[in-house]
């Protein structure tokens, strides 16, 4: 299975493409930051991440996009700014017959690092493990995004449809991330 995972932003929208090479193993196939020019109007800088978008997903043809889950931030601005590029890359795969995952942070952080509470510096320092990517990944943006490919491949059976297995089959990371799963959907 290939992902491409999308860490939306309006000025920086983070993407990686990976793929699964077997059981909880994975590479990188691409990854890149997408960008808009901040003197430009929301509509430009909207069309300029979905013509790129575009390109990412005619380059790379993944099987699914994964895209993280907008919550709510302090600063409302940006909150709307993400929120609408994530718009931006679930129709971009839906006009391409793509289906589309979101996934929220805490799902994310618990499926690379065992724990929804990992700080940036933990997911990336797992994101390089499982990828084998020696070298810092820049900006954390990109991180991101593969972070969030992983996650939808490492996504617990059952998630998103099909038979869950029980939890003493799944590991530490799994049974963390369906139980932030869980409380998501909770807390809706």
């Amino acid at each position: 299975m290939r992902v491409l995972g999308v860490d939306p932003g309006l000025t920086r929208c983070g993407v990686g493409v990976v793929e699964a090479t077997g059981p909880r193993r994975a590479v990188v196939v691409a990854s890149g930051v997408l960008t808009s020019s901040a003197d430009d109007d929301v509509d430009q800088r909207l069309l300029a991440i979905a013509t790129q978008l575009d390109e990412w997903l005619e380059a790379h043809a993944p099987d699914v996009v994964a895209v993280e889950q907008v919550f709510a931030q302090a600063n409302v601005r940006t909150v709307i700014g993400t929120a609408q590029v994530a718009g931006v890359a679930m129709l971009a795969a839906a006009r391409h017959k793509i289906p589309v995952a979101t996934h929220t942070p805490t799902e994310v952080k618990a499926a690379v690092t065992g724990s929804g509470r990992a700080d940036k510096a933990q997911v990336q320092t797992m994101v390089r493990k499982i990828l084998g990517i020696a070298d810092p990944i820049r900006p954390v943006d990109v991180s991101d995004a593969l972070a969030l490919a992983i996650c939808h491949l490492w996504r617990p059976a059952g998630a998103l449809g099909g038979a869950r297995r029980p939890i003493g089959v799944m590991t530490p990371a799994q049974q963390a991330w369906a139980q932030a799963e869980q409380a998501a959907r909770r807390s809706r």
